[in-house]
Parts: C-alpha cells; sequence; structure tokens
C-alpha cells in the first residue's frame, strides 16, 4: 500500500535506520504499477480509489529513495494543477471541493516535483488558507476548527512563503485548548484525544514557533532533525524538476 510504504520509510528516517535493508528497486518498480493514465496514483495495484493523497505518497517516497524512475512526474504535475478548484484550494481530483488535507498533499508533491511554480492562481490558493482560520484552521468552509489542520494548512502556508499572514497566537490558543486533561490532544475541546490530532496538534504547534519544540519539515510532515538524515546521501538529488530518468 502505497500509505503504508510513506509512512514506513519515514519512521525509518525518523529512528536514523541506514536503509540498507530496504529493497529499494522493488519499492520503485511498484509505483511504476500504480500511476494512472490521468497522473495520479491509486493506493494499492488493483482497481481501487485514486486521488492526490497518493501522489504525495509517490513524490515522497520518492525523494526519500533518491529514485524519480518510478513514474511520470510531468503527468503528476497535470493532474496536480488540473485539481485546484475554483476558489483555491485543491480538491482530491479534478472538479472536487477544495480541502485542507488534500490542499496540503498538492502544495507538497508540487514542492518535491521541483514544479510549485506551476499552481494556477497562486494569490487564490493563500487566500483559501488564510480564510481557513477562525481560532484554529479549519479544513473546508463553514467547517468548524480542528486542531489537525493547524499543520494541513499551516504548512501549506510555509511552503508558500505565507505563514507570516496567520495569527499564531490564536491558533495556539486554540490547540491548547483541545489537549486532554490525562494527555493527548483530540480535534476540538472537550474530545477525546487520539494519536492522529496529537501529532498534528504538536506538528502545528512548532509551525508557529511558540513553544519549546522541534522545527517541522513543512513538506515531509516530520522534524527537520530526521528530514536531514539522509543514509542514501550518494545518491541525492536535489528538488527540482524530475523527469522520469533522473
Amino acid at each position: 500500500h502505497i500509505a503504508m510504504s510513506y509512512t514506513a520509510l519515514s519512521v525509518l528516517k525518523i529512528v536514523g535506520d541506514d536503509f540498507s535493508r530496504l529493497n529499494r528497486k522493488s519499492i520503485i518498480n511498484a509505483l511504476r504499477s500504480l500511476q494512472c493514465d490521468n497522473g495520479s496514483f491509486m493506493p494499492v495495484a488493483t482497481e481501487s480509489e485514486n486521488d492526490m493523497r497518493f501522489v504525495f505518497c509517490a513524490c515522497a517516497i520518492s525523494e526519500m529513495l533518491h529514485d524519480w524512475s518510478g513514474f511520470d512526474p510531468k503527468k503528476a504535475v497535470e493532474f496536480i494543477v488540473e485539481s485546484q478548484s475554483y476558489d483555491g484550494g485543491f480538491g482530491l481530483r479534478r472538479g472536487t471541493e477544495g480541502h485542507g488535507g488534500s490542499t496540503y498533499c498538492a502544495v507538497a508533491a508540487l514542492s518535491l516535483l521541483g514544479a510549485i511554480d506551476s499552481v494556477r492562481d497562486r494569490t487564490g490558493l493563500i487566500r483559501w488558507c488564510i480564510s481557513r482560520q477562525g481560532d484554529g484552521f479549519s479544513g473546508r468552509p463553514n467547517k468548524s476548527s480542528d486542531s489537525c489542520y493547524s499543520f494541513w494548512i499551516g504548512a501549506t502556508l510555509k511552503m508558500l512563503d505565507a505563514y507570516d499572514l496567520t495569527c499564531p497566537e490564536r491558533n495556539r490558543e486554540f490547540n491548547m485548548s483541545c489537549q486532554s486533561s490525562f494527555g493527548g490532544f483530540g480535534k476540538v475541546p472537550e474530545a477525546r484525544p487520539d494519536l492522529l490530532h496529537s501529532y498534528m496538534g504538536l506538528c502545528g504547534l512548532s509551525l508557529m514557533g511558540l513553544d519549546d519544540l522541534q522545527k517541522i519539515d513543512p513538506v515531509f510532515g516530520f522534524g527537520v532533525r530526521a528530514a536531514a538524515h539522509d543514509p542514501l546521501e550518494h545518491l541525492k538529488t536535489t528538488r527540482g524538476s524530475k523527469s522520469p530518468s533522473s
């Protein structure tokens, strides 16, 4: 599963693994069977859903393994760009509603592909993201704030060099109100804490720079220390335009 592959590689980077036991060739070969004709990706090599989440996974996997030969980056960029909604956000695919999670995946994938300047309506995208802040951030218009979107939207704005347009103090106050008295963060105040919102809530606080937390890499979604750990340094490529042969 492409999402589990991304997660596993991320965990290995976080714990400082040397990648020596990875079958890198098989991982990259698997990507070839997952890209659809429209440039998107399926999570598994059988007929399945295909959307922006898995495009990001493919790009992150390729970057972590320093091998972009597993898919057609040009088609992936076309799919991402065509999925920007009329209001500026990105949907899971063309013609769908803009959403905080898919917007993050789109912008992070474009960043990894070295194609962030391909966004057709950058101003509209920034405006859409900024409009998501009430106290904390929401994922869609007319939805309540949710602690996890302090990362999804915040990281998107970081990649667009527009995070200074937010109000970190209000964002922090909301996130801290989602912290449970017995540990962890829920999605909203008084909600039971869970691992996902605890992680994303901490990531959001890190982006704000208001607490003594390790800095988060907004592209990968984990700490900059882990992002800097590169057991494949000798194969390193810069984040630039990718081609199937790179």
